[in-house]
């Protein structure tokens, strides 16, 4: 199969519909965080729609797999760095030739453009010539090299380029300048008196001295004296420059189509590896997921919120990991314990494994084997709005009720303290409510709620607790274990929120 994407298959692959779908539920899964910062600092490739963008397709994501195990390679990662920096440098030059004023100083640049391209892309053909690669997408970019750096149009390009340079590197030219005027004639073999004076003062020299002449940087332009001097120059050889001017035109679309997708796409592997490269050096675990679109039955072992993880090692803070597991019968896990345990982030992991699984990404963890959804659906607690003129209850039953009615039996479904503003038993009744149309639908449900009754209405339920250190209940251990929710923990951390704890009661009653 010839290369076409190093991202997908072939072009039938996009989903970009999904796109937004995706974006929903990024801020309540802290995804929006996760991308903003695996972007940053690569506006140029506008990566955030890739990150945005889902597969439902096994191959492909089997695909990026195979490709991120190969990218992990030291060797390969920092010839694709090359890569990505010479063509980086190659679009300056290009875009410096477009906003030049001046035409022979144009040219100049679009000709360094064109050599930079063409170092940059023998390069690449010549670093993965050298390269063990296992991977089918590594392979065919191979290939597609190795037949590019030979075909009659780079070959060409390559020969035309280098031909020119030389034509230019032999321009030679006096300038005399008398007054104001400055008159530019041909070089006729003149002494160069600058060669002479540093000879008769080279025995004068003590040790390095300060450099005044000026820098040009690479992004500079010419003003109106140095492009009078071009002009003369110009006039002088009119050959070479008219041989400049034709190349230009000749070679005006000299960069490769495919290459320059892939000089994209491939940002989207460099940039995710070096996102997570320090929670590895942290010594947190990474693995690339066995992924279904037929079982159901979920495994990750010491995975973690990505975007929590990145906080905590930031300031030297350790990183809690927990295990999460479905059988094959199981769909929905109701976490349950005291507040700020850690059920939230559980939930929120839970949905980013299954996000960066769809991406063909690794994903937090030792171990992971998750299911391949057609859309994550979240239900997350949100600020009253007052101008939708509902109650908090109302505007959640409506969220809720939209939820239910797109999720399909290949959704994944997470709900965090819903029905938090009204009653217990108003709020027991429409839980099971939604359970029961949870239950019929079959899908996947991580279901956040201080209501453990909902642990006991099906067999395919799974009670989670967020536990607390056994001597000190008022100290999380962030641990989300697999028991039988019992209340106790929880209790005790309401009756601390209204200070009806024996500690608390005995102050407000006088001695």
């Amino acid at each position: 199969m010839a290369f076409q994407s190093i991202l997908f298959i072939d072009d039938g692959d996009h989903e970009t519909a999904a796109i937004e779908e995706a974006r929903e539920a990024a801020r309540d899964l802290n995804l929006d965080q996760i991308v903003d910062a695996i972007t940053a600092g690569r506006d140029e490739y506008d990566l955030q729609s890739y990150f945005y963008t889902p597969l439902r397709d096994l191959a492909t994501i089997v695909y990026r797999q195979a490709i991120f195990r190969d990218l992990e390679d030291p060797a390969l990662f920092a010839a694709i760095k090359r890569f990505a920096e010479g063509m980086r440098t190659m679009r300056r030059y290009r875009a410096l030739a477009d906003k030049l004023y001046y035409r022979p100083n144009q040219q100049g640049w679009f000709l360094e453009a064109a050599q930079r391209y063409c170092a940059t892309v023998q390069e690449l053909a010549r670093d993965l010539a050298a390269l063990p690669l296992e991977s089918q997408g590594w392979q065919q970019l191979r290939a597609y090299l190795a037949a590019y750096v030979v075909s009659d149009a780079f070959a060409t390009l390559l020969r035309d380029t280098d031909a020119l340079k030389v034509e230019l590197a032999s321009v030679r030219f006096c300038i005399v300048r008398k007054g104001d005027r400055v008159r530019v004639q041909p070089y006729e073999d003149e002494a160069d008196y600058s060669i002479e004076i540093q000879r008769a003062f080279a025995k004068f020299q003590q040790g390095a001295a300060k450099d005044y002449r000026v820098a040009y940087t690479d992004d500079a332009g010419i003003n109106h004296i140095e492009a009078a001097i071009l002009e003369g120059v110009a006039k002088l050889y009119p050959a070479v420059f008219e041989r400049l001017a034709t190349y230009c035109a000749q070679h005006a679309g000299f960069l490769d189509a495919t290459l320059a997708r892939f000089d994209r796409e491939a940002q989207f592997y460099l940039s995710y590896l070096e996102h997570i490269a320090p929670l590895r050096q942290a010594g947190l675990p990474f693995c690339y997921p066995r992924v279904s679109k037929t079982s159901k039955q979920i495994v990750a072992r010491d995975t973690f919120d990505l975007a929590l993880a990145h906080k905590l090692i930031a300031t030297d803070q350790p990183v809690v990991r927990n295990d999460m597991r479905l059988d094959d019968h199981e769909r929905i896990m109701v976490v349950s314990g005291p507040n700020q345990g850690g059920k939230t982030t559980f939930a929120r992991a839970f949905g980013q494994l299954h996000h960066l699984a769809r991406l063909g990404c690794a994903v937090p963890g030792r171990e992971a084997q998750l299911f391949l959804c057609d859309r994550i659906f979240t239900h997350f607690e949100q600020e009253e709005d007052i101008s939708d003129l509902r109650s908090k209850l109302e505007s959640d039953l409506h969220r809720i009720h939209a939820i239910l009615e797109q999720a399909t039996p290949d959704s994944i479904i997470i709900l965090n303290e819903i029905f938090s503003s009204t009653t217990f038993q108003d709020a027991l009744a429409l839980s099971n409510r939604i359970m029961e149309r949870i239950l019929r639908l079959d899908a996947l449900c991580v279901w956040v709620t201080f209501i453990v009754e909902l642990t006991t209405l099906s067999e395919t339920i799974v009670s989670m607790v967020s536990t607390v250190v056994p001597d000190n209940p008022s100290e999380r251990t962030f641990k989300i274990a697999r028991r039988r929710a019992d209340g106790l923990a929880y209790a005790l951390t309401i009756a601390e929120k209204y200070g009806l704890t024996y500690d608390c009661i005995k102050e407000r009653i006088p001695a």
